[in-house]
């Protein structure tokens, strides 16, 4: 479990964030169900935690009412066209009745937020949600007062948090790893050419076959008193078919099956036989079954890789020989194995703590990170191919809830990883956040001022750093940690 891009930001940010959103919350509320003359009906609300939530209730007087009416109608009456009457003559009357909306919405902007931020000063709470407006009264002449509901952080005790033990993994390369690692590379470089010679399979070649199978039906299974007659479903019904398909004699993915039938075999030959395959074959319709093949061998194939020399060796890159680029690529699966295995770790860590400090988490951060969950999942499946009218189909109140488990936990790590990053003092540099603008330039191709000037206008800018500092927080704590 890394650390998330959960917003749950420093207390100042997120307590500017609400007040920029609560004059919008109080105009929204104003208009469900509005009688100008008082209360407002009640409308459905995000859910929060109880355990988190906290009220307020914010007024302004008569006085400060009355006269922000005044000062937004005069403002009104001197830029109103109405027909009939000079510029700056338009009556208050027919100001307020013309305009009664806006001028209501525009006495709400100027006095909520401003008696909102003196009622948060005044009672020391720090709101990380929107807040949700009830008990609105707003008239001209009449006090205007409102009830403002929102989640807080919790308080959370780290004490001991240093205490937690975690193992360093060994990170040593096998020897069978490299050579896996080279021999992929060497594949990925080698050609296929046809065998022209008149010759039989051998083990080695590559097998071009075109190929008919039948999953078998079991026409009887053991019931738990006698035997029971087993229809086919739809899967064994479906032929499975191929064609051009190239196949390794003898290769460690190929079904042994088709290594004995094959092997021997010659182009233009006609063969039948049975595959019984593994229960934990990968592909799920072919697990555990056993299949009547049809095939036909079309070619013979060879493959042919590059030779181990500074030629090649050029070729992949920046090396001066083999040898250098042996060492090159030694270098680098070793750092992957090890980041690979440092990060499980470090997951197990932080999995550790968030069970060793138990407290409730805000509902909003919660849905948040389902959110970015959902997200995530999305822009993965439409890379897959998946049409937005698929995607439609979807059932979303399931997946929600299916990842609601793992974002809970990835809010719970967020939170506590701030905490220890205040503990330790723990900050991210300017330096360090311009190198990370950077290389989100370099991946993205845009110019690093204008990625810098979006990211600063939407608040990526800050939730970056933050990010930044809790990943930063967690490797700090895993090198002290990890023995």
């Amino acid at each position: 479990m890394t650390p998330t891009e959960t917003p749950t930001g420093s207390s100042l940010d997120v307590q500017e964030e609400t007040l920029a959103t609560v004059e919008q919350a109080a105009t929204e509320h104003s208009h469900e169900g509005h009688d100008h003359d008082g209360h407002e009906h009640h409308h459905p609300a995000p859910t929060l935690n109880p355990e988190l939530t906290r009220s307020i209730e914010v007024e302004a007087s008569a006085e400060d009412v009355t006269k922000a009416f005044q000062q937004i109608t005069k403002r009104y009456t001197k830029l109103a066209r109405i027909p009939g009457f000079r510029a700056g003559k338009v009556p208050p009357s027919l100001i307020k009745s013309r305009f009664a909306k806006e001028v209501r919405q525009e006495v709400l902007e100027s006095l909520v937020s401003d008696r909102f931020r003196k009622a948060l000063q005044e009672q020391k709470v720090q709101p990380v949600s929107q807040p949700q407006i009830s008990e609105l009264m707003l008239a001209e002449g009449a006090p205007l007062k409102f009830k403002a509901t929102f989640e807080v952080l919790p308080e959370i005790n780290i004490d001991g948090y240093d205490a937690v033990k975690v193992e360093r993994p060994d990170a040593t390369l096998e020897e069978g790893e490299f050579e896996a690692e080279l021999s992929n590379v060497l594949d990925h470089h080698a050609t296929v050419e046809p065998v022209e010679e008149d010759r039989a399979i051998t083990d080695g070649d590559w097998a071009e076959i075109g190929f008919k199978g039948q999953v078998q039906d079991l026409a009887q299974v053991v019931g738990e008193d006698s035997l029971e007659s087993k229809s086919p479903d739809d899967s064994q019904a479906q032929p499975i078919t191929g064609e051009d398909v190239l196949i390794e004699i003898g290769g460690k993915n190929t079904l042994q099956a088709f290594n004995d039938a094959l092997r021997g075999a010659k182009v233009g030959q006609e063969l039948s036989f049975e595959a019984t395959y593994p229960a934990e074959f990968r592909d799920d319709r072919l697990a555990g079954k056993t299949v009547s093949y049809d095939v036909t061998v079309k070619a013979i194939k060879k493959k042919t890789y590059p030779g181990r020399d500074e030629e090649f060796a050029k070729q992949l890159g920046p090396y001066s020989d083999w040898a250098d680029f042996e060492t090159k690529l030694r270098e680098r699966v070793t750092s992957r194995k090890k980041e690979a295995l440092e990060s499980q770790a470090r997951d197990k860590m932080l999995d550790e703590l968030i069970e060793k400090f138990q407290f409730p988490v805000p509902e909003t951060f919660v849905q948040q990170q389902i959110d970015a969950r959902l997200e995530r999942g999305l822009r993965a499946l439409a890379q897959q191919g998946m049409s937005p009218d698929a995607m439609r189909q979807l059932d979303f109140d399931r997946l929600r809830e299916a990842q609601r488990d793992q974002a809970v936990n990835e809010v719970k790590v967020s939170l506590v990883l701030d905490r220890v990053a205040e503990r330790e003092h723990i900050e991210v540099t300017d330096e360090d956040l311009e190198r990370e603008l950077l290389m989100l330039s370099i991946q993205s191709r845009e110019p690093i001022e204008t990625l810098r000037k979006r990211l600063a206008e939407d608040g990526s800018l800050d939730r970056i750093r933050e990010q930044m500092r809790r990943e930063k927080t967690g490797s700090t704590l895993f090198e002290r940690l990890a023995s």
